[in-house]
């Protein structure tokens, strides 16, 4: 299988686990064509997860397991003294079934990819319920396809334990909502699972048995586009006080300067019934994470109340946010979950760094909004842990104004002059009616 076909990018010298450390004229026109032209360029964007759906058959050719599922991994790596790197990767769509078994109280579903690597649901059955007791997920350091660099050439597996019990026979799991499992130097995030295991009657059942997360959370889909306009038209209340603007860094070890810095206030505006809520993110009670690539880098903010995802994406000249995945917690209430992975905003030249110091509101889908204060990103190109020369946006950019300024005083001008050659024109015309 080509390394493409795994949706593969590498991420450089990180740690060794998910570390943590606490208008006008033709400016106008030029800014469009640049809008359009990079508008365009996301065709070839980055996609982050990928379906695979399986269907195993017992020795009478009978559906007996069935799964449609994604998972990404991440996998921390040596690749000399000291060294590491981290390579992002997905369970791809074309898997093999090799391996995988049926029996009555206990079955196995495995799934082979690649150059050696396998991931396997262990599951066990009781009279009425049944569960999944481990996850295994076996990898090849010797592929390096994907290891670039490896030092080991070593097949390593990790074992997981989800909690997912309790499942009705004759149903299938269901699951929307992530299950992040981290092992060792590994990170295996599932999401938009259905899993039956046990099938009777050779067909997959109509009932499901839903996971407890999707109990209480509202997952809202992604959307495709994002505006930079007006908030939820519904008026927040009670007002919050201005987000206390934090400082968060990535750095590959903890002996190497930041390779991914931010700075910003952040407040999330989201919809409870017909009430609109906001939360502001305190960053003395926000854990970070991360990592930093060539082509993606990702900042992770978590706390007891809001966990955000952002995804940028570099595409060597120019880079963006290109996904963010929030998760709200309100104090009551159900818990909001929304994505967008289709965002093209926060845009500067690699090697610059991207400021709006005003308010600046992003809808990510119809029922969340996020508003920055005093924003300051730059996830490529750092050098010396310190911000690189800005690029502003529009809401801080006064020059903007000049030509509004001047376009402005001269409509003035010409208004007066009009009005007074009026007047003079009637006073002479006055004059000869007298005579």
């Amino acid at each position: 299988m080509r390394a493409r076909e795994l949706h593969i990018w590498k991420v450089a010298e990180v740690e060794r686990c998910c570390f943590r450390v606490k208008c006008f004229g033709y400016q106008v026109i030029m800014f469009w064509c640049a809008f359009v032209v990079f508008f365009l360029a996301l065709g070839n964007e980055l996609h982050l997860s990928h379906a695979t759906e399986v269907s195993v058959n017992n020795t009478e050719n009978k559906l007996c397991l069935y799964a449609n599922l994604m998972v990404n991994f991440s996998v921390t790596y040596e690749v000399g003294v000291n060294k590491s790197e981290t390579v992002l990767f997905v369970l791809p769509g074309n898997v093999t079934t090799e391996g995988s078994i049926c029996n009555n109280t206990t079955s196995t579903l495995k799934l082979g990819f690649g150059d050696g690597h396998s991931w396997a649901v262990d599951f066990t059955k009781d009279n009425k319920t049944y569960q999944v007791d481990s996850i295994v997920f076996t990898y090849n350091l010797n592929d390096s396809s994907i290891f670039t660099n490896s030092t080991s050439n070593e097949t390593k597996s990790v074992t997981a334990k989800p909690r997912i019990t309790n499942v009705g026979v004759d149903t299938y799991y269901s699951c929307k909502s992530e299950n992040v499992q981290r092992v060792e130097s590994v990170t295996q995030t599932l999401y938009d699972v259905t899993l039956q295991a046990f099938v009777t009657n050779g067909s997959k059942s109509d009932t499901d048995t839903v996971c407890t997360a999707d109990l209480t959370s509202t997952t809202v889909a992604p959307t495709t586009t994002v505006t930079t306009t007006a908030a939820p038209t519904s008026t927040p209340t009670p007002t919050l006080p201005t987000p206390t603007t934090g400082n968060y860094s990535i750095a590959p070890d903890f002996n190497s300067t930041a390779c991914l810095m931010a700075t910003f206030g952040l407040r999330i505006g989201f919809k409870q019934g017909d009430k609109v809520e906001t939360i502001n993110l305190v960053p003395s009670a926000t854990e970070v994470g991360g990592a930093c690539g060539v082509n993606s880098s990702i900042l992770i903010l978590t706390s007891d109340t809001i966990d955000i995802m952002f995804t940028f994406s570099n595409d060597s000249k120019k880079f963006h946010l290109h996904a963010l995945n929030v998760t709200v917690k309100p104090a009551t209430g159900v818990a909001v979950v929304a994505a967008n992975t289709n965002m093209s905003i926060w845009v500067a030249a690699v090697g610059s760094s991207y400021m709006c110091n005003k308010e600046q509101t992003l809808t990510v889908t119809e029922t969340l909004t996020l508003y920055t204060f005093k924003l300051r990103v730059q996830p490529f190109g750092v050098e010396k842990g310190e911000f690189a020369t800005a690029h502003e946006c529009s809401l801080d950019d006064t020059s903007i104004l000049i030509p509004v300024i001047v376009g402005a005083a001269l409509a003035i001008l010409i208004l007066i002059v009009v009005i007074a050659y009026v007047i003079g024109r009637r006073k002479t015309y006055v004059g000869y009616q007298t005579l």
